[in-house]
């Protein structure tokens, strides 16, 4: 299974082309849909949020509600694109005509100056029309179809905040995945946690009085994943590997760790790893989950458990200092639409990105040409490991 993204910010559209989904595999655009407006939620959200209603149109690949097995392309449509027409739009520039809004001044955080170096761009727009998280609504249109696919054979993914500000979440106790979903869903902020709700909404209200800008932590949890998905034998194999470039490949993310994560260097070895058990009901299981699901590369069968670290977005209102490319002279950097904060709709972005590589995975281990064949396969798999 592979993706292909394509489009700018102010663009005309965007477009998603999928391959490799399964055939016979029931998928409706609503469920693409409910995606990509749950990404476009969340307290301290932009203007861009206001302009755009992002709702996908699917032009290949399905008929009849159902997966052909060929490549499945989905278009979003940027209703700004009116007023961007003479900016961005393709033919060429008439005779003593002049581009409007012009980008020479790099701004600090984002790709504008090394994107320009790199493929001589005079106008950065050329760069962060195309390195915008905007992008990301593309790629929570392939992760919707993932998400889908995993649903179907009981696997259940969730993505909600840990932190924002500094402001943490504490671990509760939450009894089925629907409840952390229908938590997540109806925070604001998409934690779980509703004590400290309020806490950080204020945070952000202050960061955007103060023309300023704040990050956090997203977790990703996951149930219902088979043990043995991925592979020890090369690095490029190993799932959480995996998991881990697509979370920092995502705008703004900066780091990632599982289960425990970087506690576990500050931990001995018999605080850090799962001891092993056996049931005849359940098969083999941990007692604990501190590696959070992955132990060489592969999944244990336990939930898995992944964070990743969002930086404040770059693009402030009292903007940082950077220079000119053309006059070289110190200038504050230019403002786009921008949010306080993007925490919350990134918490639906990595649980989409997370949900895909693990989509791939079971597609390159099981039969996939054929839905009903994938779930008899992975069916037979769960029976075999659990009398193993």
């Amino acid at each position: 299974m592979r993706y292909l993204t394509a489009g700018e910010s102010h663009g005309k559209q965007l477009t998603t082309i999928i391959e490799g989904i399964p055939s016979q595999m029931p998928l409706l655009k609503e469920m693409i849909n409910d995606s990509l407006l749950r990404r476009q939620k969340g307290y301290g959200r932009g203007k861009r949020m206001q302009i755009e209603k992002d709702l996908v149109e699917i032009t290949s690949g399905v008929r009849h509600g159902y997966t052909l097995g060929s490549p499945i392309t989905l278009v979003i449509h940027n209703d700004d694109y009116k007023h961007w027409i003479d900016i961005m739009g393709e033919d060429p520039i008439v005779e003593d005509q002049q581009i409007r809004r012009v980008v020479t001044r790099p701004r600090p955080g984002h790709a504008d100056l090394n994107g320009a170096l790199k493929y001589g761009h005079r106008d950065m727009r050329n760069v962060l029309e195309r390195s915008s998280a905007r992008e990301t609504a593309a790629r929570v249109a392939a992760g919707a179809i993932a998400k889908s696919l995993l649903k179907q054979l009981g696997i259940e993914v969730c993505g909600y905040v840990k932190e924002i500000a500094g402001i943490r979440a504490d671990d509760i106790t939450v009894e089925s995945m629907a409840a952390r979903q229908e938590l997540a869903e109806n925070s604001p902020v998409r934690t779980l946690d509703k004590q400290v709700e309020q806490k950080m909404m204020d945070a952000i209200d202050n960061a955007k009085q103060n023309g300023d800008s704040v990050g956090g932590i997203t977790e990703v949890y996951v149930e219902g994943m088979p043990a043995g998905v991925g592979s020890y034998v090369h690095y490029d194999r190993k799932l959480d590997s995996r998991i881990a470039g697509a979370v920092v490949s995502i705008n703004a993310y900066k780091g990632v760790e599982f289960g425990i994560g970087f506690d576990a260097a500050r931990k001995p070895g018999s605080e850090v790893h799962d001891e092993i058990l056996w049931s005849k009901e359940n098969g083999y299981y941990r007692n604990s989950n501190r590696l959070g699901g992955f132990e060489g590369g592969m999944t244990t069968g336990m939930p898995i458990v992944v964070r990743g670290v969002m930086k404040p977005i770059p693009t402030l209102m009292k903007p940082l200092n950077s220079v000119d490319i053309d006059s070289k002279e110190t200038f504050q950097a230019s403002v786009e639409r921008s949010d306080a904060c993007a925490v919350p709709a990134a918490a639906v972005v990595m649980e989409h990105v997370v949900a895909y590589e693990l989509a791939k995975a079971l597609l390159e281990q099981f039969p996939h040409d054929q839905f009903p064949k994938l779930t008899e396969a992975i069916q037979n798999y769960r029976h075999e490991i659990r009398s193993f």
